[in-house]
This record gives structure tokens, sequence and C-alpha cells, in this order.
């Protein structure tokens, strides 16, 4: 589901008064849900990798509280990075580096038959990856305590504002707003409705039209010189592209 789409027009206001509405014990829940419904629109079997992503931080946090040694807690930092980060590579990077090592050997005269992996990228893994990471580095230094409560921690990592798009949030920054208990301030929502409607002017209006040159650009790069564009009258566009 694209921010801005039809679709989203539709589901923010349902998001927004089902939260508002609800009492405020389980606002959270309303967060968990329309958070992996956003996620799911996309591809809802992917909603499998989020869950062990979230399942294994979770977890990990944990241990680390328990853990009665420095090494064993580093053990856990360990494994915890390794599972994470392995997804990560797997989906994102796996072709990319197989790709390399296939061109490396070249130079050795060896032929390697690469490994093509036909997986489709999860969209916003590497945000929730490294938000992930950031938690269990955070409890392993004992910046914060490690969140008993599972359903809040995966309101943490999966919330849809943010989870496509970044920022990657820190602990203690975002997971306490989720455990709080919120009241309905009319002044925070017009001025969060104004950043909204800002951002969209930004990307709809400006980033959308600018997009349709930088691609015809992109499309023909060979065609286009770097002082090129600018040679003919010093106009910012090439004529080719006007």
């Amino acid at each position: 589901m694209s921010f801005n789409s039809i679709a989203f027009a539709v589901f923010f206001p349902i998001v927004f008064f089902a939260y508002w509405l609800i009492p405020k014990k389980y606002q959270w829940i309303v967060l968990l849900i329309s958070s992996y419904y956003f996620y799911m629109s996309w591809n809802a079997k992917y909603v499998v990798l989020i869950l062990f992503t979230t399942g294994v931080s979770y977890l990990c946090g944990r241990l680390l509280a328990r853990m009665p040694s420095e090494k064993a807690k580093r053990l856990v930092l360990f494994g915890s990075t390794a599972v994470c980060l392995g997804v990560l590579f797997l989906f994102k990077y796996f072709n990319f580096f197989m790709g390399i090592l296939c061109d490396f050997m070249k130079l050795f005269s060896l032929q390697l038959h690469p490994v093509t992996l036909h997986l489709l990228l999860p969209v916003g893994i590497s945000f929730y990856t490294f938000q992930t990471l950031s938690y269990v580095i955070d409890v392993y230094q004992g910046r914060v305590q490690p969140e008993k409560h599972f359903g809040k921690y995966a309101v943490f990592v999966s919330f849809f504002p943010q989870l496509v798009a970044g920022p990657i949030e820190r602990t203690d920054n975002l997971l306490p707003q989720i455990k709080e208990a919120h009241d309905f301030q009319y002044g925070d929502a017009v001025y969060g409705l104004r950043q909204m409607l800002w951002g969209f002017f930004k990307k709809i209006v400006i980033a959308d039209t600018l997009a349709y040159y930088v691609d015809l650009v992109y499309e023909k790069t060979f065609s286009y010189r770097g002082g090129g564009i600018a040679d003919r009258g010093n106009l910012l566009f090439h004529s080719d592209i006007l």
C-alpha cells in the first residue's frame, strides 16, 4: 500500500478514528492490526519474515537480561545479529554478491556457475531489520530494559508510518510512546495533518513531477554528458528532454 494511494486515503481515517475511539489500554492493538494489515497488503506471505525477525530479537532481548556473564551476552548478541542480517542478506544481497564472486573468479580463469535466487525483495526489510538490531544492541549495552510485552514490541517493529520508508527509530524514542496511553489533542491532530499534507505536496507535486525528467535521462544515460546538458545556451534541461 502506497502512502499516496486511494487505498491509504481510506485506510488511514479508519485507523485514526479507531485508535481514538477504542479504550486506551487497547490502543496498541489497533496499531498492531493496522500495521500488519498495511504490510500484508503488499504481499501477505512475507509477513512471516517480519514476524520471525520480531520474534528472534524479542527473545534475544529477554535472554540478555538473564545471561550471567558478559561472554554469554555476547553470544546472544552475535546470534541475533547473525540471524537477522542473514535473512536480510538472503533476500536483498545474495544475488548481488554471487555476481561479484563469479566476476572475481573469472580473474583467475575459473568458471563459477552462479546460483540465482528468484526471491521478491520484501518491502521495508532493511528498516525493520536494523531497527530490531538497534533494539538488541541497546538492551545489550544497558540503554534500555528488555520489553516484556511482545505485542507492543511487535508494534515498535512494524509501526506502519515508518515501516517502509524509515526512519529507523531508536528504542527509547518510539517504544515508550507506544506503551503510553494517549488522550486526543485537537492541536496535535491538526499539526500532524498539516505535516502530512505538506509531505504529500512535496511527493506528488514536486518529486513526482521532477521524476519524469530524471527518468528520461537515466533511461539514456550514455546519450547525455555531464556538461552537455547545459551546453546549449546554458539551459537547465537538454532540448531532447523538453
